[in-house]
């Protein structure tokens, strides 16, 4: 990939929504983004039970596996483990890049507003919000318990994105995928990435 293209940390924790990110990491792929995806452990079995994708146990299969899926260029998709501490997202003086968290579970929602950096997603987040990055957490849940709530408004003051997966209806969805895509178009949206896959609010659908 040329050294120009848009890099995206992108990072798959254990929440329900494991559709929202894979689909996310399609449309990044398209765009030519270079993409720096995080799985956590809890994140793979969700994976495993919500879609028919598998990812195999090693990295390098991983990364097989991701650039496949995404029908994505080689070297475009890199994964990195969850103590990868020399990797780019977990330091200030690496690739400045957006980082998207997709879907967020609650539990690293609390680590982030914690400042926890138990693993390299944490750090990851961390990183972005010291460094005034842009964060967007597409949080799966409900309902919300006060912490949860708390804990929102804490990251929300810091500059993250709070962005729930909660897909709206006024574009007519005929499929699961459509409800994916709504949300997966925000997330491009907030991002600065063209999109195609629902119109803007007040665009002709032609």
């Amino acid at each position: 990939m040329a050294d120009n293209s848009p890099v995206i940390n992108l990072a798959f924790t254990g929440a329900s929504g494991a559709h929202y990110g894979l689909r996310l990491l399609q449309c990044l792929a398209a765009n030519g983004c270079r993409v720096n995806v995080m799985v956590s452990k809890a994140a793979q079995v969700v994976i495993a039970t919500e879609t028919e994708f598998r990812l195999p146990g090693s990295k390098p299969a991983m990364v097989e596996a991701f650039t496949d899926y995404a029908k994505a260029k080689p070297g475009q998709v890199q994964v990195f483990g969850r103590e990868e501490w020399f990797s780019p997202p977990a330091s200030g003086s690496g690739e400045k890049a957006p980082l998207v968290i997709c879907p967020c579970s609650t539990g690293t929602l609390s680590a982030l507003a914690t400042g926890a950096s138990n693993n390299l997603i944490e750090r990851a987040g961390d990183v972005a919000l010291k460094e005034r990055r842009k964060l967007i957490l597409v949080l799966r849940e409900t309902p919300y318990s006060e912490v949860h709530l708390e804990n929102m408004l804490k990251l929300t003051r810091m500059g993250a994105v709070i962005m729930p997966a909660s897909p709206g209806f006024y574009h007519n969805p005929q499929s699961l995928d459509d409800l994916v895509d709504f949300m997966v178009a925000r997330i491009l949206d907030h991002l600065d990435l063209p999109q195609t896959l629902v119109p803007r609010w007040g665009e002709s659908a032609d």
